[in-house]
This record gives C-alpha cells, sequence and structure tokens, in this order.
C-alpha cells in the first residue's frame, strides 16, 4: 500500500490542481490497485514512483484551459489509467472513455473503475478508428505514451468535434516528428501542433504537451482501417 509520503505528495498535487480530499483519496486507491495488479498493465507498480510519474503527470494537463473545460473525453491507449482515471477523477463533470485494444488491460481498467466508484467512465476495448461512435464525439482527446505525433493526431482528428483538442504527452520529439505532426494536422483539419513546456514534478525532464485545435472537418477517408496510420504515417515529405 501507499507509504505516509506517499499521500503527502498525493495531498500537495491536491493543493496545487484544487482537488478535493474526495479526489485525493481516489488516487490514493488507484496507485494501490495498479501495484496490486498481477498483470503487467504498467512498467511502473511503485506507489512511490507513481505518484509522480503516473499522476502528476496526468494532472499537469490540469493547466491547459482545453483540458479544464472539457466534457467529452477520448483516452486513447489508456492502458493502467494514465491520464485517463485520474482526469476522471480530477474533472467528475467530464464522461471519459477509455480507448485501449488490449483486452487484459480494458479489464484492470474496468475493475479500477468500478472499484474507484466512477459513474463518469466508459471503456472501450478497441482501436480508435473502428470506434464509430466515437467519430466527432468529443472535445478533448489524450494521448500519454501512445505513438509519434503524426500517428496520435490522425487517431484523434475524426474523434474531435469542431474546435476540439487534442492534448498529447511527449519528451522532447525530433525536428522530423513535429513536421510529420504538422504535415499531418494540415491535412487532417487540424491546427498545428504546438507544445508547451510543463513541470509535473521537480525530476521530470523535458516534459510538453503538444495542443492542437479541430479547425475544419475531418477530410473523406479517415480514419483509415486500423494499422495504417503506423503502417504508412502522414509525413512532410508527402
Amino acid at each position: 500500500m501507499p507509504s505516509d509520503p506517499v499521500r503527502a505528495r498525493l495531498a500537495a498535487l491536491g493543493e496545487r490542481f484544487a482537488l478535493g480530499a474526495s479526489a485525493v483519496e481516489r488516487f490514493h486507491t488507484l496507485l494501490a490497485l495498479v501495484a496490486d495488479e498481477p498483470t503487467a498493465i504498467t512498467t511502473v507498480r511503485d506507489p512511490a514512483q507513481g505518484v509522480d510519474i503516473h499522476i502528476a503527470d496526468s494532472l499537469v494537463a490540469l493547466e491547459l484551459e482545453e483540458v479544464r473545460r472539457a466534457r467529452r473525453i477520448a483516452d486513447l491507449g489508456a492502458g493502467g489509467g494514465f491520464p485517463g482515471l485520474v482526469l476522471a477523477i480530477a474533472l467528475p463533470d467530464a464522461h471519459v472513455a477509455l480507448v485501449e485494444s488490449v483486452g487484459r488491460k480494458t479489464a484492470f481498467l474496468d475493475r479500477a473503475a468500478a472499484e474507484l466508484a466512477l459513474d463518469n467512465v466508459e471503456v472501450v476495448n478497441g482501436r480508435s478508428e473502428d470506434w464509430g461512435p466515437g467519430l466527432g464525439a468529443h472535445d478533448l482527446v489524450t494521448a500519454r505514451a501512445v505513438a509519434p505525433l503524426p500517428i496520435v493526431v490522425e487517431y484523434a482528428a475524426p474523434l474531435l468535434q469542431m474546435g476540439g483538442a487534442l492534448v498529447a504527452w511527449k519528451g522532447r520529439p525530433g525536428a522530423g516528428e513535429e513536421a510529420d505532426g504538422a504535415a499531418a494536422a494540415a491535412t487532417l483539419g487540424m491546427g498545428l501542433p504546438v507544445p508547451r513546456r510543463v513541470e509535473p514534478f521537480p525530476a521530470a525532464e523535458e516534459r510538453r504537451l503538444y495542443l492542437s485545435l479541430k479547425v475544419a472537418s475531418t477530410p473523406n477517408g479517415y480514419p483509415r482501417r486500423a494499422g495504417m496510420a503506423r503502417k504508412r504515417p502522414l509525413r512532410a515529405s508527402t
């Protein structure tokens, strides 16, 4: 179970992001659920590390107005629930769809949402490209450690309503990835992905949130069939 230093750190995060005691307690429970989960849903399972690497890194997105005001969120490649479950706790008025194609991970997400009593969470077992009900239905798409920027942009664009936002967690991508992300955005009706430096915790290095707004309709032909975004990603040179 999380130690007293973890509780203290969670309390500090609650104060930083103006969250109540019930949210902080749920974060504590989520860390315990990850630590106790027998399947490998994440490489970081120790609550002493997870409090920053998972919780703080997820919560830092609340620094963006587009995240704070979101009411329909799709978290792609939801994995162990970061940032999706964390945002569902922090934003109780938002409906959060956790989109994950790996069955053992969706099973964990279902259990965790039930244990945390989150009635604003929907777990979607499948790929974003095949998720018909999600098309054009969201004002925010999040993606943390999912794929290179042009691929994430392609996943997100069809799911967003006009004016909606993609927020992608990144380290420091190379110029090539940024150029490809810009090209994908231009093709898909998205604005230029703009990086914002953030510091979720003192030891975090080169953390950026890339923000891209949907400014035009997604062209016909998107989403492409599952797997094509990775197999033939949109690039600046095409």
